[in-house]
């Protein structure tokens, strides 16, 4: 398919930075969501005429301008709250944002190299996902950004209870193409997909799982405490007497109070008497849960978890880790070579997986701490067995960037996908209620201390995605590839 016109090279890097800036205004705080399917045709646009070479090189700009503007926020962590000075904490983050670039380096490279420019329109976008599959995956993973990310309060929002994020990646990709289709080549036809896909969201079931009969009232406690201090001896001194107080707040009705990741700095055994203590002041039937560090001693390990005390059983142990936060990648050569690699929490083991979700007062509730829910399969694998979620965070760490709302903005969708409502406790916001579509309907201010409380309903019913996960979707991805690589393959022949 050509068009009778290829941008040079120049046009293209600079149509490559314009799409990366425009990926990042499609997430919170910005939500200009209507910007993905823009993005997507920039970068593909006149990639068929490259080599693979500047294939790869636009691939890199646009990362660099992607994860430059949307993954800024991880200077914040370095420098403000992991103790380095700015060039250190700059070099660290360009190293980061360079390194996440090769994914697209890649995906254009590989695009190029091994496909046909004729049925480009189906292998662009199958591509794409793929690559998205393998950042969410390899070396730990860092699904964030994901071009789907951004569509929980658009049209297309229908689609992720069937197929998740990966569908909407797969969806807005897939626009992007036919947009190039439409008003560069001008083929009429690629308004009948481009209809489809918008068009039929409005046919589609916007209620996939059953509210029980009756809410729980739930209250989630905002402590709002300075993370440099959270582990000294005033930190500690002070998280016990903001929690405790703020809990003493909560109304004698409320059923379910959930405090954030790790809120009081301390391991379980020293927590313990400080949560009976609080607990013995609350109704007998009312649940607390809290995040945690557990210890155990006899194999000494360290795990982040959540537990409860009151009417609830079980608890939770975090699986997959945030590295250099909760663990650190060759530790043997990193550890003490600079403060940012000796952070407090850095010796976490992960928990086990297959983990039963925590009960209360007959609801199932399962767990993803912090960096776990911005997982799709992980979080699809709590709500099978759980009839809503919670996600304790620490968003500390980003500070006052935009990575809260990033944060924020997956955990909506999370809802989305899954029908189910999350409660979403946070150190210093944003803490919230999510509904299963995806839409927040109790917040609390950001950066204050505060004890949000509200309603949520337990969910009976699992939605597509939830039953199947993004196996049908990455299996999609592959069988659009698979055409075009064959004729590609003929084609050099």
């Amino acid at each position: 398919m050509h068009t009778g016109f290829s941008p040079s090279l120049g046009w293209q890097l600079l149509a490559a930075v314009i799409a990366g800036g425009f990926t990042t205004l499609t997430a919170s705080p910005f939500e200009f969501w209507w910007l993905g399917p823009l993005a997507a045709a920039l970068v593909y646009w006149g990639s068929h005429a490259l080599t693979p070479a500047h294939a790869a090189l636009k691939g890199l700009v646009y990362g660099l301008a992607l994860f430059a503007s949307g993954a800024s926020w991880v200077y914040v962590s370095i420098h403000d709250y992991g103790h380095t000075g700015p060039l250190l904490a700059g070099l660290l983050t360009a190293l980061f944002v360079f390194a996440l670039a090769l994914f697209f380096a890649a995906m254009l490279w590989v695009y190029r190299r091994f496909t046909s420019p004729r049925y480009s329109l189906l292998g662009f976008a199958g591509i794409w996902v793929l690559a998205e599959v393998l950042r969410t995956y390899l070396f730990t993973g860092f699904p964030w950004l994901l071009l789907g990310s951004g569509f929980v309060d658009s049209p297309l929002a229908a689609w992720a209870p069937i197929g998740g994020v990966y569908l909407l990646s797969l969806l807005v990709a897939f626009s992007g193409i036919l947009l190039v289709t439409l008003l560069i080549k001008r083929r009429l036809w690629a308004i009948a997909p481009l209809a489809a896909i918008w068009l039929t969201p409005f046919i589609l079931p916007t209620q996939w799982t059953t509210p029980s009969e009756k809410p729980t009232k739930v209250a989630m406690v905002q402590g709002n405490l300075p993370q440099l201090i959270k582990w000294t001896a005033d930190g500690q001194r002070e998280a016990v007497t903001t929690y405790t107080r703020q809990t003493q707040t909560i109304s004698d009705d409320v059923e379910l109070i959930i405090w954030p990741e790790t809120a009081l700095p301390m391991l379980e055994n020293q927590a313990r008497p400080v949560l009976e203590q609080v607990q013995s002041s609350l109704p007998a039937d009312t649940a607390l849960i809290t995040g945690i560090l557990q210890q155990d001693e006899q194999a000494q390990q360290f795990f982040n978890g959540v537990i409860g005390v009151g009417n609830v059983e079980g608890d939770y142990q975090k699986e997959h880790l945030v590295p250099f936060g909760e663990y650190l990648p060759l530790e043997s050569l990193l550890r003490g070579l600079i403060n940012f690699f000796d952070l407090p929490t850095s010796f976490i083991t992960p928990g086990p997986d297959q983990q039963p979700p925590m009960q209360t007062a007959g609801i199932s509730l399962g767990n993803a701490i912090c960096y776990e829910i911005i997982y799709p399969q992980l979080v699809a694998s709590r709500a099978r067995n759980s009839q809503a979620i919670i996600t304790i965070s620490n968003d500390t760490w980003f500070g006052r960037s935009i990575g809260p709302h990033q944060h924020l903005q997956m955990a909506r969708l999370r809802a989305l996908e899954n029908g189910r409502y999350v409660l979403r406790a946070t150190s210093n916001g944003i803490t919230v209620i999510i509904d299963p579509q995806g839409q927040i309907t109790q917040r609390a201010p950001q950066f204050e201390t505060t004890t949000l409380t509200g309603e949520f309903y337990a969910m009976q019913g699992l939605t597509p995605f939830t039953q199947m996960g993004s196996w049908p979707v990455w299996l999609l991805a592959g069988l659009l590839v698979l055409p075009s690589l064959r004729l590609g393959r003929k084609d050099q022949a």
